[in-house]
């Protein structure tokens, strides 16, 4: 078999099992920053975690990062630190509410998922159920779907940060929330999320994973982790979902 043969091979074995995860789905749980967006397109990550411990350095409070946090970008990370370390405190509070704020600074810059606003459309319009479940803030998430004409494809079903930051993926609790509002079973339920969390959190929520990468060191991530099914282009499911809404 040639290599161009082999690629298409396992171009199609992949668009099969994306078939068959999709099929019957009858609710779809997105995750926000990643499948519909890139929040921090415009606003970058690494300058909004920076402003998050510089933040605290002016209050005399100092965070202590894991070596896996000090390789990460990701601003959550120091809101997770500081809550492993004030659990509960007014200092956790005041930080989500700082980052609530960043966030939705990056919403007014972020980037569209290619093929993704097509796909809520089209998704919604073939009758199924859809659901936010992100560890932004729901506000961004709202804001962002609304600047889009998308937030009527998901209200209310919108589910994001709390300031119980155990509540954050891996733990299903967002997913929870949206299965029991929804009515929906979760073996019919389907996510679709871009990172081990995603997948760790649709596991405990007994919900079927459709992994997004959109390179291939992400996509590796979740393959890594365990993600049977990864795409790094929506548009092959956009075309699935078309197909299957017209059977």
């Amino acid at each position: 078999m040639t290599s161009d043969a082999t690629q298409t091979g396992q171009a199609a074995s992949v668009i099969e099992k994306v078939r068959d995860l999709i099929t019957g789905a009858e609710c779809v749980l997105f995750d926000f920053d990643g499948p519909i967006c890139r929040l921090f397109a415009g606003h970058q990550a690494h300058r909004v975690a920076d402003s998050l411990v510089d933040w605290l350095e002016k209050r005399g409070r100092h965070v202590l990062l894991t070596e896996e946090e000090l390789g990460s970008d990701d601003p959550q990370d120091v809101l997770k630190a500081v809550a492993r370390m004030h659990p509960g405190s007014d200092l956790v509070e005041a930080l989500e509410e700082k980052l609530t704020r960043e966030e939705l600074r990056a919403a007014a810059t972020a980037r569209p998922t290619p093929y993704a606003d097509p796909l809520i459309r089209t998704w919604r319009a073939v009758g199924s159920r859809l659901a936010i479940t992100t560890n932004n803030s729901p506000l961004v998430a709202e804001q962002y779907l609304t600047g889009r004409g998308l937030a009527d494809c998901f209200r209310p079903h919108i589910y994001g940060r709390t300031t119980d930051l155990d509540r954050l993926k891996p733990a299903p609790d967002c997913l929870n929330r949206a299965l029991t509002a929804l009515g929906a079973r979760p073996a019919a339920s389907l996510m679709i999320g871009d990172t081990p969390s995603d997948l760790i959190a649709a596991r405990r929520a007994g919900v079927r994973f459709l992994g997004y990468g959109r390179d291939q060191p992400r996509m590796e991530r979740l393959r890594k982790a365990g993600a049977a099914t990864v795409v790094d282009d929506l548009g092959q499911v956009l075309h699935l979902v078309r197909k299957l809404g017209r059977a």
